[in-house]
């Protein structure tokens, strides 16, 4: 699958994080706790991550903010992209489309599907929605196609997990393409999403603390 830039950094500062959190609470020879400036070190790996996760999340929240300007001048339509309030955010932990419905709530999930580097599932799943809003029978053959290019065949950059008879299935019928050419991969990566990552990013530490009072930073108040 395709990663962002930055992968290896990213990476690195991962495997520092949990190495530090691994050895945290073990003790040193002779019973010996741990100095505090280690422990400090490994807040300040924290600090860093939840800053990388929240750059994260901008950049996903500006994208989405321009491509819908376009598509209504109500005022309304733009509340979301706002931090939402801890009441809105525990909203999301009821059930998985409440947090897909919430605009800033897709941009923190994707966000949080950056950082673990398996960002080919949301994406995925965006490109069906969008799919089988298209109307034009040229777009929509054009549009499958890079689809399965994308996200489907063998090696392709974004390349999804599901099985060899779906794929299959998908290859043949993009060829006349139809509005549910993606249904079976998409409830797939669905199911994949709401089982596996959705629970982790509702143990996350930055939805742990969307759901404080204190906000995080005054930087992902708003776009």
């Amino acid at each position: 699958s395709g990663r962002g830039a930055g992968g290896s950094d990213w990476i690195g500062m991962q495997s520092a994080v949990f190495l530090a959190v691994r050895h945290g609470g073990r003790m040193e020879r002779g019973g010996r706790r741990r100095s505090e400036p280690e422990e400090a070190d490994k807040g300040r790996m924290k600090r860093t991550i939840i800053k990388d996760w929240k750059t994260r999340l901008s950049y996903f929240l500006q994208n989405s903010s321009s491509s819908n300007k376009r598509k209504s001048k109500k005022a309304g339509k733009h509340r979301n992209y706002f931090r939402p309030s801890p009441e809105e955010a525990q909203l999301w932990s009821e059930a998985f489309d409440e947090l897909l419905a919430n605009k800033y709530g897709l941009a923190a999930f994707r966000a949080f599907f950056k950082s673990e580097f398996c960002e080919e599932n949301i994406e995925f799943w965006l490109a069906c929605e969008d799919f089988k809003k298209t109307k034009s029978p040229q777009k929509l053959t054009s549009k499958a196609k890079k689809i399965y290019n994308d996200f489907i065949e063998k090696e392709a950059p974004k390349e999804i997990n599901i099985d060899f008879q779906t794929k299959n299935m998908i290859a043949q019928n993009i060829q006349e393409a139809t509005h549910t050419c993606f249904s079976a991969a998409q409830k797939r990566v669905y199911s994949l999403m709401e089982n596996n990552s959705y629970p982790r990013f509702l143990e996350s530490e930055f939805y742990q603390e969307l759901c404080k009072k204190t906000p995080i930073s005054r930087a992902t108040q708003g776009t």
